[in-house]
């Protein structure tokens, strides 16, 4: 079975076909996130330190770190995104001990972030492109990593699956030029907006198959990139998903966070219960508000897409005995009860019988 070897200083994440799917969570990355973008160019880096948090704690297995901001200050990518890129996985691997995912379209930006980075990160990305190719692929060997190989080229990005097949199994072979093995690549066999391909899934499923039959190789996708432009993205995400998994994607760039809920969204379901007349407690705090009205949570938390990958990996006998999918459902511990244990549980059979 193909195995991917992806590394931190101390712990090891394995993408494979006979492994948990693999989540590899895109939240540090400031594209299209205008916040985010502007913090970076200050200096203040809150916002990747909580998304850091929040997505080992919702269960990524992988954080993708993308330093791309360009700046109003100096719009040369090529200088102001390695030392960016450096800052930010410094940061990162000193919160959180997981394998990282070096993101950048900027050669020099990987490097830094290849430098910089405790263990063997992936490396993301190589596309078919012949000058990407020629400069990708050399970072690659010399820092003996494995790479995302997306599948476009010089001709851009084609909606005929059999091309993008091509595609992939060109920089599979150019890659073998450099010594590169084939466990290394992992494919991204591009996913295309569902709401404007109506075959766009059964495509991404074929082309999978067919990846993993014939070049013997893990892939991924950018997971959110189906749902685009529709209503309840999360929906389609958690059907699209377990879908790919069955059909052998072992890994997804994504948002393992369901983020908290908005404060407008709040006042407004408030307004909403008020003007039917419905009487609150005064001391109802915001959480249990939340949790009452189906509004989610007011802390960051498991996304579904999350509990639909679990529920895949016990199916697919990833998650021998369902320990994941137990531990996952398993119900907090309530206030007075967080030590567990054996003299927990006894403690409290000893209050029931008095």
């Amino acid at each position: 079975m193909t195995q991917t070897i992806v590394e931190s200083k101390t712990k090891t994440a394995v993408i494979g076909f006979d492994q948990p799917f693999c989540v590899i969570g895109e939240r540090i990355n400031p594209t299209g996130r205008k916040k985010l973008a502007a913090e970076l160019e200050a200096g203040d880096f809150s916002t990747v330190e909580s998304d850091a948090i929040a997505q080992v704690e919702a269960g990524a297995t992988v954080l993708d770190i993308n330093a791309g901001v360009v700046y109003n200050s100096n719009p040369d990518p090529n200088q102001t995104e390695p030392p960016l890129m450096r800052k930010v996985v410094e940061l990162v691997q000193g919160l959180v001990d997981v394998p990282l995912c070096i993101d950048s379209s900027v050669p020099g930006a990987l490097e830094a972030g290849l430098e910089t980075c405790e263990g063997r990160p992936l490396l993301n990305s190589v596309t078919g492109e012949e000058e990407r190719l020629e400069a990708i692929l050399p970072l690659v060997k010399k820092y003996n990593v494995p790479v995302v190989a997306i599948s476009n080229d010089d001709t851009g990005i084609s909606e005929d699956p059999d091309v993008r097949f091509a595609v992939a199994k060109k920089i599979v072979e150019r890659a073998a030029d450099f010594g590169i093995p084939a466990h290394d690549i992992v494919v991204d066999p591009l996913v295309m907006p569902i709401g404007a391909m109506g075959t766009a899934g059964q495509q991404v499923f074929t082309l999978v198959r067919k990846l993993r039959e014939e070049l013997g190789v893990n892939t991924t996708c950018g997971a959110s990139n189906i749902s685009f432009g529709l209503p309840n993205r999360h929906g389609i995400n958690n059907a699209f998903l377990p879908m790919a998994m069955g059909a052998g994607m072992t890994s997804a760039i994504m948002n393992p966070v369901a983020l908290p809920v908005k404060q407008a969204d709040k006042d407004a379901k408030r307004a909403e219960i008020e003007a039917a007349g419905i009487v609150l407690p005064e001391d109802m705090d915001d959480e249990t508000f939340c949790q009452l009205f189906g509004l989610g949570s007011t802390k960051p938390r498991p996304g579904k897409e999350m509990e639909a990958i679990r529920a895949a990996n016990f199916l697919t006998n990833n998650d021998p005995h369902g320990g994941a999918w137990i531990k996952f459902n398993k119900a907090p511990p309530k206030p007075g009860e967080e030590a567990g244990g054996r003299g927990g549980r006894a403690g409290a059979r000893r209050r029931r019988r008095a």
